[in-house]
């Protein structure tokens, strides 16, 4: 009887070998009945934090950092120190790029800004500028185009208003007869007429004489038809091409023009 006892009381109690190394898995189980997962969790060292995701799975040290949304796009053919010289208010830009300092060729565009100051750009045209080229210190008689930034106001010519929207001034004062510098006719040179703002009162005709900086600076410098060859100072363009600009341009965009050697306007 004491032999089964002794039996059945080792079979009831585990050896104290088994009982420490099951020991801890039976009160793992019952810590995790009473919801005490911690008192038997497997000491560990502290879980290491992700690594920062990445489309290569390169290391976070490796990622390079988020780039700037990209700037909107800038007028072609301007370079930052032109840039700057622009009224921030300006939303219409027409760009008379010429070929060289002493070339009488330029070309021209139209270029618009939407609300957000994204540029786009518009017709692009041929033209004409001064005999002589550019200079940035023009003098009456000098036979070279201005170069700055100048702002378009006032429109006018002998023939009718074709639709602009800037003050229009019609007047048969703007007839002109003669032939240019290589012999060609000046006749309809001044149909259309849009004045540069350079030595003038803005909101007044193009024929008004008043210059501001003094007579010594010249004046009279204009958008106007082209003849088909060099000028004094003026920039032309060829007369259907003269109505297109005069219906796009709008004094709500407060249009300038900006004139002289490409390679100084890239400046």
């Amino acid at each position: 009887m004491k032999d089964f006892a002794r039996f059945a009381g080792a079979a009831a109690r585990p050896p104290r070998d088994l009982m420490r190394r099951h020991g801890r898995a039976l009160l793992c189980a019952v810590g995790l009945l009473a919801g005490a997962t911690a008192s038997c969790a497997t000491p560990a060292f502290p879980p290491t934090p992700p690594a920062h995701p990445t489309l290569s799975g390169a290391p976070a040290a490796d990622v390079p950092p988020l780039e700037p949304p990209p700037a909107p796009p800038a007028i072609a053919g301007l370079g930052p120190g032109t840039l700057a010289l622009l009224p921030p208010d300006a939303r219409q830009v027409l760009v008379a790029a010429g070929s060289g300092a002493d070339s009488s060729d330029t070309a021209v565009q139209l270029w618009t800004a939407d609300d957000d100051g994204h540029w786009t750009a518009g017709p692009a045209w041929r033209a004409h500028n001064a005999r002589q080229g550019w200079t940035a210190e023009h003098r009456s008689g000098d036979l070279h185009s201005p170069i700055g930034v100048f702002s378009l106001s006032d429109a006018g010519g002998q023939l009718p208003d074709p639709g602009t929207r800037l003050p229009y001034y019609r007047s048969n004062a703007f007839a002109v007869g003669g032939t240019g510098f290589e012999g060609e006719p000046l006749t309809g040179a001044f149909d259309y007429v849009v004045a540069i703002d350079y030595n003038r009162v803005p909101g007044r005709s193009p024929l008004d004489e008043s210059q501001p900086l003094g007579d010594y600076r010249g004046g009279g410098i204009w958008l106007h038809v082209d003849h088909g060859g060099p000028t004094h100072g003026c920039v032309t363009l060829a007369k259907d091409d003269m109505r297109t600009l005069l219906t796009m341009l709008d004094p709500a965009a407060h249009p300038v023009i900006v004139m002289g050697p490409a390679d100084r306007l890239r400046q």
